[in-house]
């Protein structure tokens, strides 16, 4: 990503009158723009995809709890600060969908009582997304957020070294040494886990390569259609939703009713399911760390969790008229809203139930060394 990113400042102009133009002569004039612009555009849906698998892992795993608490809390403020990179990127292309997006976002900050109209407006450089607002996305994702990302990644680095990873057992090897104080169920980075992970490395390149070559759409899950067509203020799409690693929460958003007009419960909402990652590593009281050895409380909630999170981002990324076949299969936006009600709220007892069905869970008892 910061290669390609850095190749596509080279020339790109951020400027209102230029950025689409300048996007397009990337694509047809510069040697080898279309691929830099693919695999940049591929690579932040990637990435998403890599980080959600990382996070149901350590979900899997038991990686968020104790001690690795620090590491928890670094790596979801890392998750944090890959959502406003791609939302800052998001508007560079200066497309419908680009211009229109922002919009709707940065609306979000409206809601907040007293302050949001003025932190909007500091947000946008103006009373609606204009050339100043494009320049200030445009210094934020290539310029700050990039450099409080790496500070994190940094952090999360040096808190996972401390406590050393965790294992499929969620056992801490740490605890069983050898005369030499080394743990006995450790192994050498190389050349185990570097055949490992260039094996994984492969499989990645191909998938990444096929998608880059045949596919860079996507179906517009990747690079939506309507972003080809250049920002137009006076025209509104008819259907405006972010891009699928945003659309779990955007159809949350959605699903929330208004209080008098105002979309504050849905923000609130949509915070609230980031936010509430947080303290997830001491909600889980569960005696046991991995998936392998918990009970059946633990994997049914697990299982109603991810389905509903899944569900919840293909809601977000249809229209709200029909919500695509599933509202069409359930008779009508009426009842998808309902659907997507009830997946909230599944999504959130998740998290609020844990301390009560983690603790009742029956589970079996951990071995005392790893056992693969």
């Amino acid at each position: 990503q910061i290669v390609t990113g850095i190749f596509l400042t080279m020339h790109y102009k951020p400027d209102a009158n230029l950025a689409f133009a300048s996007v397009e002569y990337i694509m047809r004039e510069v040697p080898f723009g279309w691929l830099i612009r693919y695999m940049h555009s591929t690579g932040a849906s990637a990435f998403f995809i890599v980080v959600y698998l990382h996070m149901y892992r350590a979900l899997l795993y038991g990686s968020h709890r104790g001690p690795r608490e620090l590491v928890w809390i670094f790596g979801v403020l890392v998750y944090l600060g890959l959502m406003a990179e791609a939302f800052f990127g998001y508007l560079l292309p200066w497309g419908q969908l680009s211009y229109w997006g922002a919009q709707v976002i940065v609306n979000f900050f409206t809601t907040i009582p007293l302050i949001g109209p003025d932190i909007a407006l500091w947000i946008r450089g103006d009373y609606v997304v204009s050339d100043a607002t494009l320049n200030r996305f445009f210094a934020f994702h290539v310029i700050a957020v990039p450099l409080v990302l790496l500070a994190l990644v940094g952090a999360h680095l040096v808190a996972l070294r401390e406590t050393g990873s965790n294992n499929p057992d969620g056992i801490e090897i740490k605890k069983t040494l050898d005369a030499n104080g080394r743990p006995l169920d450790g192994i050498p980075f190389h050349p185990y886990y570097t055949v490992k992970d260039l094996f994984g490395v492969v499989v990645f390149l191909i998938v990444f390569a096929i998608i880059v070559f045949f596919t860079p759409e996507l179906g517009g899950y990747f690079l939506e259609y309507n972003n080809f067509v250049p920002a137009d203020s006076l025209k509104t799409p008819e259907h405006i939703a972010p891009l699928w690693y945003f659309a779990p929460f955007y159809s949350m958003l959605r699903a929330v009713p208004p209080l008098f007009t105002s979309q504050l419960p849905g923000v609130v909402v949509m915070g609230a399911a980031v936010l509430i990652l947080f303290p997830l590593p001491w909600l889980d009281r569960s005696p046991v760390k991995s998936i392998r050895y918990k009970g059946a409380h633990y994997k049914t909630w697990l299982a109603l969790f991810v389905v509903s999170f899944l569900v919840l981002g293909y809601l977000g990324t249809v229209p709200t008229s029909h919500w695509g076949q599933f509202g069409a299969w359930l008779g009508g936006a009426e009842r998808a809203t309902v659907v997507a009600r009830i997946l909230t709220v599944i999504y959130f007892l998740f998290f609020l139930l844990m301390p009560w069905y983690s603790a009742i869970d029956r589970t079996r008892p951990e071995p005392a060394r790893v056992t693969s």
